[in-house]
């Protein structure tokens, strides 16, 4: 992620609000820029990372568009991988062992009789290493002495263009005290980037559809560890991207402002994720209950319609995101949710009837594999439905019981009157 110094300078406010100035992925002479800073790249490959920072630094020269260049050059180094060299002995040691000479210079001199070749030449053959790797072996642990061995990500002009303008955006989030998220899609992926970055949030769900979550930004006086929240802040916001709607409100107060100003973005901007999005089942059980109900059901009963985690249970400092939901095209308040449970780890079966019972949800269907080291009284404590099946689950059991609770939950449905044709 980008620095700081490489941020500022790129932000513009008003009296209230804080926007970035960003780069046209487009633009034919900022590709050109772009391309040559990936050929540097790749040129450099086998070689320390010392030598691709002077190459970049070299190719900065006095161009007054630096901030651009070391961001650029910041996003590519980031996306490379640096490995360190193989050595007889672990660097620290090789030092340790050196440093015992005491101080050595390129000429001898009265107080140091012996000079630096010499002393390493010494070395060298005490320790078995050829003298011409000696210099490279003895700060092999350091950075500046890593071996880039893979250039990254197959970058082009436009795509690193536009992850710079993400790295921008995400930058921001930093210097965030509050940040509000309203998403109406791909709760998922949502979450697992929410939870798996261990952001603190709160959550509900919105009128209109859709789930408004509250989180605590890097700057919050709710925050111990600024620094290290506030990379995992930042990192989280590709993960937003993956929604098809969603907004975004946050609360800033960067260096150059005297005040706390308003961060806007949603699903309108430009930017891209480079995060991957799940697919569109865990399972092959899940995919065939789908497949199923699609073949054999959803002709025949077409008053429900089977949706995929399309709805999210709210349980206080984490969430339950239901695999599907029966929703009713004759009256969409009528929902009935189903959870499959064909995961046979314990610790996961253990999390997920503790999350059930948490939620005491009437309109939830837990589908429950025979083979599992579960059983009823394992759900006793929960208002949930549960159905075992030995193999995959029937389908026609799963409607029965699915018109079962929908009529328990909200009552009978109304009566459908057909139109009487005029003669």
């Amino acid at each position: 992620m980008l620095t700081s110094e490489l941020i500022r300078p790129r932000l513009r406010h008003s009296e209230t609000t804080l926007s970035v100035e960003m780069v046209d992925p487009e633009d034919p002479k900022l590709q050109q820029t772009a391309q040559e800073l990936i050929d540097i790249l790749h040129k450099h490959v086998g070689c320390t990372q010392e030598a691709l920072e002077k190459a970049f630094a070299l190719y900065e020269g006095a161009r007054v568009d630096y901030v651009f260049l070391r961001g650029l050059a910041k996003v590519l180094m980031d996306g490379a991988t640096f490995t360190p060299r193989a050595t007889p002995l672990p660097p620290a040691s090789i030092r340790e062992q050196a440093f015992a000479y005491g101080p050595v210079f390129k000429q001898p001199d009265v107080f140091s009789p012996r000079n630096r070749e010499q002393v390493l030449t010494e070395l060298a053959q005490t320790l078995a290493i050829e003298p011409g790797q000696f210099d490279s072996m003895l700060f092999a642990d350091r950075n500046a002495f890593y071996l880039l061995t893979d250039a990254g990500p197959a970058w082009t002009p436009a795509s690193l263009l536009a992850r710079y303008n993400l790295e921008l955006a995400r930058g921001v989030l930093y210097w965030a005290s509050h940040i509000t998220i309203e998403a109406f899609s791909n709760y998922k992926d949502l979450w697992h980037f929410i939870k798996f970055f261990q952001l603190m949030f709160w959550a509900e769900a919105l009128p209109e559809g859709g789930y408004r979550i509250e989180l605590d930004g890097p700057i919050s006086p709710f925050v111990a560890s600024t620094l290290r929240y506030g990379r995992q802040m930042a990192a989280f916001l590709p993960a937003l991207l993956l929604c098809d709607q969603w907004r975004l409100r946050a609360s800033v107060h960067p260096p150059q402002a005297r005040q706390e100003l308003r961060y806007h973005l949603d699903y309108t901007s430009e930017l891209r994720s480079h995060f991957k999005a799940s697919g569109p089942f865990d399972s092959r059980l899940e995919a065939d209950f789908a497949h199923d109900f699609e073949q054999k059901i959803g002709q025949k009963r077409k008053h429900w319609r089977l949706e995929r985690e399309s709805e999210v249970l709210l349980l206080g400092d984490t969430v339950m995101i239901p695999d599907f939901t029966f929703i009713d095209e004759q009256d969409e308040t009528r929902r009935i949710l189903v959870e499959l449970v064909g995961f046979w780890h314990p610790t996961y079966l253990r999390r997920k009837i503790e999350k059930v019972k948490a939620a005491q949800c009437k309109h939830l269907l837990l589908l429950v594999y025979k083979g599992l080291n579960v059983t009823e009284e394992d759900f006793q404590e929960t208002e949930s439905e549960v159905l075992f099946f030995q193999q995959k689950p029937v389908l026609k059991d799963v409607m029965e019981l699915v018109e079962a609770m929908a009529e328990r939950v909200y009552g009978p449905r109304p009566a459908q009157t057909r139109k009487r044709k005029r003669k």
